[in-house]
């Protein structure tokens, strides 16, 4: 038997080389060596799983959804899941409730915010545009509210108007704690940072007055702009300086006209013809040059009325002595309607029911020494024309009614468009008021003709549709009432009765005259009330669910 030698290398049964390495001992084969699963040799090793992920029988296969889980029961002292208001703070905050819906017009949100006290106003948010100006920022934005608010006053808005744009455009500036006071002539505006901090006042006094709707829209357009798209500073001074710079958009001779245009047409109302309604017309634009002429000589607003009503009454007490029959009453009265400061009166009324007593009055008196120089200028001519040779003047001819209502109508919408021109409206405004003054004839000649209402309620009610169609199309394009407003009660204004009064207190019959300037007063306060009241109305039509209201003031409560 031959011995083999360690090392020395053997066939294999198939008479290959011996796959084991030449110097170790052959082993045995294991049983996984011959397993199944094991890859032949010169077959690479599959890779290994990188990371097991041992799953449960009760998980789902893939591709299967889960069933949305059940919600837990509810207690019954818990909050329902709907609430605005959770039991406890969420991680984020509560979110901002607003006292009203932010589409709302800025007027309402200011005069809101105005009538609630400073603690409980909603702070607002500072603007990004804004947070470079630390140091001047506050005088600057009292002085831009300053100026807004002085070209509103000055363009005849009410006080509470003239308070909520101020306050409209400081809030948009960050100014939380700030108050604006308006009274006539003076406008104020105070802001405390703080209850530690000094308060910061300044004020600024109107010294002239003047009427341009153009202006005041354009004014209102910028106040909304600030509140809404954040102008910065630089940007509200330059649109603030474009529109001190703007000219009228009427010339002086257009304006002329329209004031002969507002006498004829008021003459027609009263029942005047042709030649009434041309020397009406001619009347009123002597009378409107002569109150230019006393303006360029620097005479005070009340000697101008005074010059105004002159050559009005002299046109009809020159008539009333020809032998032709003409209405010369007429001719007078048409000549009171272009004079008659209806603005004014509306205004004052305003304020008074709005709360702004001090500003009232002042308006209120400025309108009553306004009407005593139309009534000394009327009752210089017709004095001297009844006690010299007009004895043919017939008090009752002014108010002598005549069923022609297509005439009237059209008369009322020539006074409606020549009003709004006198009073610098936007072109695209002026057919808008002349609609809405054809409307208030309309609906007052129904109610005194048609109905026989008295002719106090009758105006009041004409003059509320006026003010709340007025005051909807302001919120509508964003802009003040006053120029679909003023011009629309234009035939609705007293001027027979203020005529029918001069007339009497020229024949020294002073009962019949306080009689007649009584009801010419009553008129006119059923006008400013009923505008007023149209736009409350107005107001409460387009209050948002759920928003909160204005609060009224309580000043003259007993407590």
């Amino acid at each position: 038997m031959v011995e083999r030698q360690r090392g020395s290398g053997t066939a294999s049964p198939g008479g290959g080389p011996d796959p084991d390495p030449p110097g170790e001992d052959r082993k045995p084969p294991s049983d996984e060596a011959h397993s199944a699963f094991t890859p032949p040799l010169g077959v690479p090793l599959p890779p290994p799983p990188e990371e097991e992920h041992p799953t449960s029988e009760f998980a789902l296969p893939s591709g299967v959804t889960a069933e949305p889980e059940e919600a837990p029961e509810g207690s019954a002292f818990s909050p329902p899941g709907g609430a605005s208001h959770p039991a406890f703070t969420p991680p984020y905050g509560i979110p901002k409730v607003s006292l009203v819906k932010e589409a709302a017009p800025w007027q309402d949100r200011m005069r809101t915010m105005l009538r609630m006290p400073v603690g409980e106003r909603p702070v607002p948010e500072r603007l990004e545009k804004q947070e470079e100006e630390v140091g001047p920022a506050v005088p600057r934005v009292l002085d831009l509210t300053l100026r807004i608010g002085e070209l509103l006053l000055a363009g005849g808005e009410g006080a509470e108007d003239v308070e909520a744009a101020m306050f409209g455009v400081a809030h948009a500036y960050g100014l939380a704690r700030c108050e604006p006071t308006v009274t006539f002539t003076l406008l104020t505006v105070s802001y405390q940072p703080s209850l530690v901090d000094d308060p910061v006042t300044a004020n600024r006094t109107v010294r002239r007055r003047g009427t341009d709707y153009t202006r005041l829209n354009a004014v209102y357009r910028l106040v909304h702009d600030i509140a809404t798209q954040g102008l910065t500073l630089e940007e509200a001074y330059r649109r603030l300086a474009e529109i001190r710079r703007n000219r009228h958009p009427y010339p002086g001779w257009g304006l002329t006209a329209a004031s002969g245009l507002l006498a004829g047409a008021a003459s027609m109302l009263v029942g005047g013809g042709l030649v009434v309604f041309l020397a009406a017309a001619v009347g009123a634009m002597l009378g409107d040059r002569l109150a230019w002429l006393a303006a360029g000589r620097g005479l005070p607003e009340f000697y101008q009325f005074v010059a105004a009503a002159l050559p009005p009454a002299a046109m009809g007490v020159a008539l009333s002595a020809t032998p032709a029959h003409v209405q010369a009453s007429a001719v007078i009265t048409g000549g009171l309607f272009a004079l008659i400061p209806g603005r004014a009166l509306v205004a004052g009324v305003q304020d008074g029911l709005t709360g702004f007593y001090i500003t009232a009055a002042a308006r209120l008196l400025e309108v009553g020494y306004l009407i005593v120089g139309i009534v000394c200028g009327v009752l210089v001519v017709l004095y001297g024309g009844v006690h010299i040779g007009g004895r043919t003047l017939n008090p009752e001819a002014a108010l002598q009614h005549r069923e022609r209502p297509v005439i009237q109508i059209v008369a009322a919408m020539l006074l409606a468009f020549a009003f709004a021109v006198l009073l610098q409206q936007e072109r695209h405004t002026v057919w808008v008021a002349t609609l809405n003054g054809g409307v208030a004839w309309v609906v007052y000649g129904a109610l005194a003709d048609t109905m026989k209402v008295d002719p106090v309620p009758a105006t009041a009610v004409a003059a509320g549709l006026v003010g709340l169609f007025g005051q909807l199309l302001a919120r509508y394009h964003h802009t003040s009432a006053l120029p679909y407003v003023t011009a629309a009660i234009g035939p609705l204004l007293p001027g027979s009765a203020v005529y029918f009064a001069l007339l009497n207190f020229a024949k020294n019959e002073l009962s019949t005259g306080i009689s007649s300037l009584t009801k010419a007063a009553a008129l006119a306060l059923a006008i400013a009330i009923g505008v007023n009241l149209g736009s409350e109305m107005s107001r409460m039509f387009l209050t948002v669910p759920g928003a909160a209201a204005r609060r009224a003031a309580k000043r003259t409560r007993g407590f």
